[in-house]
């Protein structure tokens, strides 16, 4: 098969979908692997570590799209690469559809397979290939966050661990899962006092067991988020519903009772976001403030740190490629049940029904496809 590997262009993504050592693997198997010439430097891969492992160099990314069976991403395309998706590519990225009815429509119409990272899930429930960017996230919503607190960028002027004298500062995370986990270790660590809300009671009494004296475990329920979110100087927006829109734990009119100078990073601004004045920013221009309150809504946070992104993503996502690759996306879907929950979209049906719900749209099983 001709893998192609596109640099990637969406702003401020520095990540690669492939690196050397996988486009060597893939070489081994018998496959063309053809990689946009400088799509590695942003993670610290020069074009001669490809060619050594076997890669084809091609200048251009029409030329990557036009020439390849399977495409790999890091990213959803974005709207100037919408032409050059052929209904026989199978697309293997990060989509998101639930957050933009404009791709799901762009790909739906291009009859690609489209085989989303994030909905590839294990029978234990875990999501592989969502997971490492999940805790990239979750941590750097506490770096970032601690940053924007700081007065010179707007923020209240607080120290996130505070001082011998001087309180600590009050980090609240809504979510329990992967991200929220990372998000307060991370803030624990620096020594804030964290909150960390979600509604698996199973998931609290884990939580309970393994985070240190300095984060408190809460139910979440509306009562709970507005005390939870009136003290805080940090909120956190960890929410996840597996391959649909995040719903809205925190409204423009609760952001009143938020301290000035408050800020809030919310992870989930790639499935829609969990708090009603979330809209996706960029690494060139991260932040915007509503009622008083910074909003931290970077769609690809994990682009900001592309080296340790890149080799934590790749780790996961690769063996799912060679797969991908060696057998082409049905046989490897009726092979592996998990893969097959990762096709989101095939011949212009969409099989993935988060996606259909959140726009109306007909839903296909995959299993009829298969």
């Amino acid at each position: 098969m001709i893998v192609g590997v596109p640099k990637e262009i969406k702003p401020g993504e520095n990540r690669i979908a492939m690196v050397p050592a996988g486009v060597d693997m893939l070489v081994q198997n018998g496959h063309q692997v053809l990689v946009e010439k400088n799509g590695g430097l942003g993670s610290g891969f020069d074009d001669k570590s490809f060619k050594d492992a076997g890669a084809t160099l091609v200048d251009y990314a029409d030329e990557v799209w036009a020439k390849s069976e399977m495409i790999v991403k890091v990213k959803e395309p974005i709207a100037v690469e919408y032409p050059r998706i052929k209904p026989d590519h199978q697309v293997f990225t990060y989509f998101h559809f639930a957050a933009s009815e404009q791709l799901t429509l762009a790909l739906r119409d291009s009859g690609a397979a489209s085989i989303a990272y994030e909905t590839v899930q294990l029978p234990t429930g875990e999501l592989p290939l969502l997971t490492p960017m999940s805790e990239v996230a979750g941590r750097m919503a506490v770096q970032e966050g601690a940053k924007y607190l700081e007065k010179n960028f707007g923020g209240r002027g607080i120290l996130l661990g505070g001082v011998p004298g001087v309180a600590s500062a009050e980090v609240v995370v809504l979510g329990g899962g992967v991200v929220g986990t990372h998000a307060a270790k991370m803030a624990a660590g620096l020594g804030a006092r964290v909150a960390i809300l979600d509604l698996n009671l199973d998931r609290l009494r884990y939580l309970d067991d393994v985070m240190p004296a300095n984060v408190d475990v809460i139910y979440s329920n509306r009562s709970n988020i507005l005390e939870a979110i009136a003290r805080a100087d940090l909120v956190i927006g960890a929410v996840l519903l597996v391959g649909a829109k995040a719903p809205y734990l925190v409204m423009r009119d609760d952001l009143k009772l938020m301290k000035d100078g408050a800020v809030i990073a919310d992870v989930a601004v790639d499935q829609g976001g969990c708090i009603e004045t979330t809209k996706p920013t960029t690494h060139e221009d991260p932040t915007y403030v509503v009622e008083g309150v910074i909003h931290y809504c970077v769609a690809n946070m994990p682009g900001g740190v592309p080296r340790t992104s890149t080799l934590a993503l790749t780790n996961a996502t690769f063996p799912y490629a060679l797969t991908l690759a060696n057998d082409g996306w049905k046989k490897a879907c009726r092979e592996d049940p998990a893969l097959a929950l990762g096709v989101n979209m095939v011949d212009g049906k969409v099989t993935y029904p988060g996606v259909a719900d959140a726009f109306g749209l007909p839903y296909t099983p995959i299993d009829e496809l298969l």
